[in-house]
């Protein structure tokens, strides 16, 4: 008995942090989809309050990723890769390839609201290899 109980917590532990990371992941795509259909409404609906505060309207937030973050605004392809836990922050890291081809590794900072998982930032970097 204390054996089924042990490999029971040990699977309820081990599933926590990959509903976390699925939950996260729709959230991305779903900003993705919103941002591919110009809808900023929805795309600034997954931002968290502090970029909610930072941007203070849907139209502010999508002149900023349209302007700044062309990879996120219309990505041609979207791979998510494995996650990272730094500092107790989920980080998802998601390879995109822009309009022109070029290949990017975009690190979601993800936090957990009462609303659910909300995105709180973004680190943008140029992928390793130009091929996504």
């Amino acid at each position: 008995m204390r054996y089924l109980m042990l490999c029971l917590a040990l699977t309820l532990g081990l599933a926590h942090p990959l509903r976390a990371n699925e939950a996260a992941r729709a959230v991305i795509s779903a900003q993705l989809e919103a941002f591919l259909a110009q809808d900023v409404a929805r795309a600034y609906s997954y931002a968290s309050g502090f970029i909610q505060q930072k941007f203070s309207s849907p139209e502010q937030f999508g002149a900023m990723v349209r302007d700044g973050y062309p990879m996120v605004w219309a990505p041609s392809d979207v791979t998510f890769l494995d996650p990272k836990e730094i500092a107790g922050k989920l980080w998802q890291n998601v390879r995109l390839r822009d309009a022109a081809g070029a290949g990017w590794i975009v690190e979601y900072e993800m936090i957990k609201t009462d609303e659910g998982w909300r995105i709180n930032g973004v680190r943008v970097h140029a992928a390793p290899d130009a091929s996504v």
